[in-house]
């Protein structure tokens, strides 16, 4: 009997069906010579402490570091009966096909149990991107021998162990050291939420300390041929920042005399530049979730939890828990087929279909950038869109938008910008005029972060030439000022995890680091920014993620390598190693037992300083209070901010809080 072990019911029913195994069994189905049977998720766990001796149940320094000689799993209770089921089916099976998810997390689900269960047998890989019919069909006829995937696994278990090493003794050594300084909470530390959790500190401390900078601009509205535009001035050098902001009033008020008297302005200098912008590739897990909290306001769990239904139960799009936004060149070919499916599914876009060039080749067809997964794409098969929900067929949409973009023209424009002079000053505007829509037909451009796309240089400018004239219509200054950095959406928040090699400023770490290196995967940083906000540390203000007060609490306690995303990095480029063999697991794990072994030595007889109630109360609300950083110097804030904005002066220990109910601090926009 051949015996395929899938991940969850509804992929087993799906694989079932296709091998012709229609019979239900308990926990499984079975047809001639073969059965289908599945996990739940992991139906085992990484054991306790406790579970390698009973003296751990008790916390104390002198354990510590707790360091397995030999790993253990325990059988998770909730899912023991469907272990049973799978135990059994293994022992009457010598041919063995793993139908886990295609990933690190789905080869480790399968894998761990046959570890357990002691499996013999010869095992083959089912490699599948997408549930539907046709896919399982083409993955069946190209199974993979097992050990083509096996390093995955290892790189799983490094992954595992690494966050068992990290947390079990770095929560328990800070935990009990905070309880010295009076700290009584539990201080969870993790390999990646740590790091993670600093991200959104580091940001609202940077909002908190930032002091806005004032400086002056001139718009002028000038009119030619009877059609108006909008230039700017611009500000001679002496009186610029960095930014090219003018920070002098003095001579922003006498620039904007001169502009007054003037009655037109003469073109001294004209650009004009053809912009072919190039459709962008599908979708990755990442760039999906970045792009649905900022389109449509999705959290990153929520946009992962539509994709995988998406996925699994309508099979309109393929495996969701992608790393690369590539295709593979071969399915290329399958690209028409793709195409009539797109078609037959929605008849709202058959016109657009027809219409598109299915022989184009973009960048996205690119064997050499294509991971372990390919790109996030509508399926070879037709399905029911009126299934889905609102939102799913919002994410499906964008999903298709990027597909379909592969096979239109680029988007062309020509971009212009024309100088003048004008009453002794210098202006400056700048047009944009479409020449070829292409893919925008399908896919507009976000506002949100297309800078070409302000009201200024998007405006439509008149024909001018060397020479040309214009009429002063109106003169205006502006008096601005910069604002704080914006707090962390969720999408941001999973860009600055999967970039974070960029933020490192350590010329060494950043020789070690690839470019894309990242923290977390595609598989589980929603879970991590789900876990940071179940236990507090992380909290939404509207569709910002604001660290709270255990947050920061936790940041200043911990050492700066446990919080440093840069460490965390070097781990996950340490797992891609394993996974291609240029490390072993035994290596890894030895090199980790060391680097902790050598912490709980170092903080072992460490005073933390940790912030605790120990400063006067919110007259406000009763909460407890902490010292903050405003433009005026340190002054004590409630811990419920933004919430709550009582303040006190340093001095004070109890008293009145201000009158007023803005907090001493500069406040960006929309925050």
């Amino acid at each position: 009997m051949r015996l395929f072990l899938c991940e969850k019911p509804s992929q087993g029913k799906d694989i079932a069906r296709v091998l012709g195994a229609l019979q239900r069994g308990n926990g499984c189905y079975t047809g001639s010579g073969i059965s289908v049977t599945w996990c739940i998720g992991h139906l085992v766990e990484a054991a306790p402490p406790e579970a390698y001796d009973e003296r751990f149940k008790r916390w104390s320094l002198d354990q510590l570091p707790i360091i397995p000689v030999k790993w253990r799993v325990d059988v998770k209770a909730n899912t023991a009966a469907q272990y049973k089921v799978v135990k059994q089916l293994l022992a009457q099976t010598s041919d063995l096909v793993i139908a886990t998810d295609a990933d690190r997390e789905g080869e480790m689900i399968a894998r761990e149990l046959l570890d357990l269960c002691h499996y013999q047998g010869s095992i083959r890989r089912l490699w599948l991107s997408a549930l539907n019919e046709a896919s399982i069909r083409k993955a069946l006829v190209n199974l993979r021998a097992a050990d083509e995937t096996e390093r995955l696994y290892h790189s799983a278990l490094a992954r595992s162990r690494a966050d068992w090493l990290v947390g079990m003794n770095m929560s328990r050594l800070f935990t009990l050291l905070g309880q010295r300084s009076g700290h009584h909470g539990v201080l969870s530390v993790g390999r990646v939420q740590t790091p993670t959790l600093r991200l959104v500190v580091d940001r609202d401390r940077e909002i908190e300390r930032f002091v806005p900078v004032h400086y002056w601009g001139i718009d002028v509205h000038l009119s030619h041929q009877e059609q108006l535009l909008l230039a700017q001035w611009v500000a001679p050098e002496n009186a610029t920042d960095d930014a090219g902001h003018c920070i002098r009033q003095a001579v922003a008020h006498q620039a904007l005399q001169s502009l007054k008297q003037a009655k037109d302005a003469q073109v001294i200098d004209l650009e004009t530049q053809r912009v072919r912008e190039v459709p962008p590739l599908p979708f990755d897990l990442g760039t999906l979730q970045e792009t649905c909290s900022r389109r449509l306001g999705l959290g990153v769990q929520q946009t992962l939890d539509i994709a995988q239904s998406l996925y699994e139960t309508h099979k309109a799009t393929t495996y969701p828990r992608s790393d690369s936004g590539y295709l593979p060149e071969s399915m290329l070919a399958e690209a028409t087929t793709v195409l009539d499916a797109l078609g037959a599914s929605d008849p709202n876009v058959q016109a657009l279909v027809q219409s598109v060039d299915r022989h184009q080749r973009s960048r996205a067809w690119n064997d050499s950038k294509v991971s372990a997964h390919h790109g996030i794409i509508p399926t070879l098969e037709p399905f029911r869109i009126e299934a889905l929900s609102e939102s799913e067929r919002a994410v499906y949409e964008l999903i298709r938008a990027h597909y379909l973009a592969q096979f239109m023209p680029h988007h062309e424009y020509d971009r212009t910008c024309a100088l003048f002079t004008c009453g002794g000053q210098t202006l400056r505007a700048q047009g944009k005029c479409v020449r070829e829509s292409g893919w925008h037909q399908v896919l507009a451009p976000d506002p949100a972060i297309s800078g070409d796309e302000s009201a200024l240089r998007s405006q439509v400018l008149p024909p001018l030439g060397s020479g040309s004239e214009c009429n002063v219509r109106q003169v205006e200054l502006r008096a601005l000022k910069t604002q704080a950095p914006k707090a962390l959406t969720q999408g941001e928040l999973i860009n600055a995890m999967k970039g974070v090699a960029k933020l490192v400023d350590d010329p060494r770490l950043k020789r070690t680091l690839k470019h894309t290196t990242g923290i977390g995967t595609e598989a589980t940083r929603a879970n991590i920014i789900s876990g940071l906000l179940n236990r507090g540390y992380l909290y939404m203000k509207g569709r910002s993620v604001r660290a709270s007060e255990a947050a920061f609490t936790l940041i200043d306690a911990v050492p700066a390598a446990i919080a440093d995303p840069a460490t965390t990095a070097i781990w996950e480029q340490a797992f891609d190693m394993i996974e291609t063999g240029q490390m072993t697991l035994d290596c890894f794990i030895a090199k980790q037992t060391a680097w902790i072994t050598q912490l709980v030595e170092h903080y072992r007889t460490t005073t933390l300083q940790i912030h605790t109630p120990g400063g006067p109360t919110c007259p406000l609300c009763g909460a407890s209070m902490r010292q903050r950083q405003g433009k005026h110097g340190t002054f004590w804030s409630c811990i419920r901010y933004p919430d709550c904005k009582g303040t006190l002066p340093v001095a004070a220990k109890t008293g009145h809080a201000s009158n007023h109910r803005k907090p001493r601090r500069s406040k960006p926009k929309g925050d």
